[in-house]
């Protein structure tokens, strides 16, 4: 069986004519530090923050903000956070990440009878989208399918991995044919299975008032086009129309805001502020727009947003964890890949494979005899 390439090597570049071109994935999570020390915070932050995708400033003005100020000050802070949430094998967003895209492979081999290499690129860190795609590249992979793991699309996560793939791909002197999926947000699986994991949280410890918390934005993005806003919005009211929520039992918030200009409203700490001091003592908190869990659930909502509102009179606070490599969220996932993979070979059954593997077996011996002759 094809294994997860997450950790391979990459391989020698080009395509190798005596082996049938494939399909293959590449699953894209953000990217995390490569340990919770301040100077590989700040070389993580350093790549991240400098992305025009993420902020949207003059360069030359940023670069002052983010060398002057941010960098000399935010990695201490952050590598102290980090610290709090990093396990044994790293960074939770990097464990899950892995697991996920492990079974992922496992599972799209097990539904299209071939053997489906998928790789992890991180957009910021490693292991980055480049050397992901030369893993791939040496599993002469054909077909290529881009996931990025942000069910909401935004200019600011899943447009970096646009980037950075194609910044790649333009440097290969065959590109594979690609198909990217941009956002899942309203895909009913992805809602089932959101649905499905709070009402087993709640079955274990009761069910309260339900706060759904999104990565937030600058309030600009929003009005420049962005759709993420509207997307998160729609995912939440999926989410408690399949479980039968009413109105004044589920809440829409926005976290882990950084510069001083509006974000997207309302903030999820003032909204739990306002819980805690008001009618809603006891709240359920789940981060849909999160793939697998990290630094902005694990650390801000389960640590930070949980102690100030039990400071401030909250009653009791539980997360529900994301989906992480629950097997919900790979067959989720897998589905997902499985239906923008229609057309091609691997999805149209054996006879395709086969005629697939005859033609380029034909293909291998003219380029042996080609190269016989030259």
């Amino acid at each position: 069986m094809q294994q997860y390439l997450g950790t391979t090597p990459p391989g020698p570049g080009g395509y190798q004519h005596d082996v049938r071109g494939r399909l293959g994935v590449l699953v894209v999570n953000l990217g995390t530090p490569d340990s919770p020390t301040p100077k590989d915070v700040r070389k993580f932050l350093a790549r991240f923050l400098w992305d025009p995708r993420v902020i949207e400033m003059s360069r030359p003005l940023w670069w002052l903000i983010l060398h002057g100020v941010i960098l000399r000050i935010r990695p201490r802070r952050s590598a102290h956070a980090y610290a709090q949430v990093w396990t044994p094998a790293g960074s939770p967003l990097m464990v899950y990440s892995r697991q996920l895209a492990d079974a992922l492979a496992g599972d799209l081999t097990r539904e299209l009878g071939d053997d489906v290499p998928v790789a992890l690129g991180m957009t910021y860190g490693n292991p980055s989208i480049e050397s992901a795609l030369a893993a791939l590249q040496a599993a002469n992979v054909r077909r290529l399918l881009v996931l990025p793991l942000y069910p909401q699309y935004s200019a600011t996560s899943t447009g970096p991995v646009f980037d950075q793939v194609g910044k790649v791909l333009s440097r290969w002197r065959w590109v594979p044919e690609i198909r990217f999926i941009g956002q899942y947000h309203d895909e009913g699986p992805y809602i089932d299975a959101i649905a499905s994991s709070i009402l087993e949280h709640w079955h274990t410890h009761g069910s309260k008032h339900l706060v759904f918390s999104f990565h937030g934005l600058p309030e600009r993005y929003l009005l420049a086009g962005d759709p993420y806003f509207c997307q998160c919005h729609k995912t939440a009211r999926l989410v408690a129309t399949s479980l039968g929520l009413q109105k004044d039992e589920w809440t829409v918030s926005f976290q882990s805001r950084v510069t001083r200009e509006t974000w997207l409203k309302p903030y999820t700490d003032e909204i739990l502020a306002s819980y805690a001091a008001g009618a809603h003592k006891r709240v359920t908190v789940v981060c849909p727009g999160f793939a697998t869990d990290c630094l902005e659930t694990l650390e801000e909502i389960v640590l930070r947003n949980r102690a100030d509102f039990l400071t401030l009179g909250g009653e009791e606070f539980d997360y529900v964890p994301a989906l992480n490599a629950s097997s919900a969220h790979v067959s989720t996932l897998t589905q997902l890949l499985v239906r923008h993979a229609q057309g091609w070979p691997e999805t149209s059954g054996s006879r395709d494979l086969a005629a697939l593997a005859k033609t380029e077996g034909l293909t291998a011996e003219r380029a042996r005899a080609r190269g016989a002759l030259g």
